[in-house]
């Protein structure tokens, strides 16, 4: 699976992430955001925002692009049904969105 489509998958099938995945990706992002300012990072540690969970940091532990990738080869392998995957009627690349009428690859509308 190759990186935009990942990204597709995280960006607008999120719903079928796994509650540890949701918290994963939330782990990261406030991490990221805190990384230079360690009272912010405190105040994140104290509303458990940042986790300390050992099963939580493993989702991690690759980095956050292995992280996404894994999560989108999981949700195609346990719900294939409920992603839809909005290719572009002429050059059959992905689409924006998956309510994209309009590709951004060879401009070819839809419309």
């Amino acid at each position: 699976m190759d990186k935009e489509t990942a990204i597709y998958i995280r960006n607008y099938f999120s719903n079928l992430m796994t509650d540890r995945e949701k918290f994963a990706l939330k782990h990261h992002m406030y991490t990221f955001k805190s990384a230079d300012n360690h009272i912010m990072r405190n105040l994140m540690l104290e509303k458990g925002w940042i986790s300390s969970d050992p099963e939580v940091v493993s989702l991690l532990q690759n980095g956050y692009e292995e992280f996404e990738l894994n999560v989108a080869k999981r949700i195609m392998t346990d719900t294939p049904e409920k992603v839809f995957f909005n290719n572009c009627p002429k050059c059959n690349k992905l689409a924006r969105t998956p309510y994209a009428k309009q590709c951004r690859h060879c401009g070819y509308d839809w419309h």
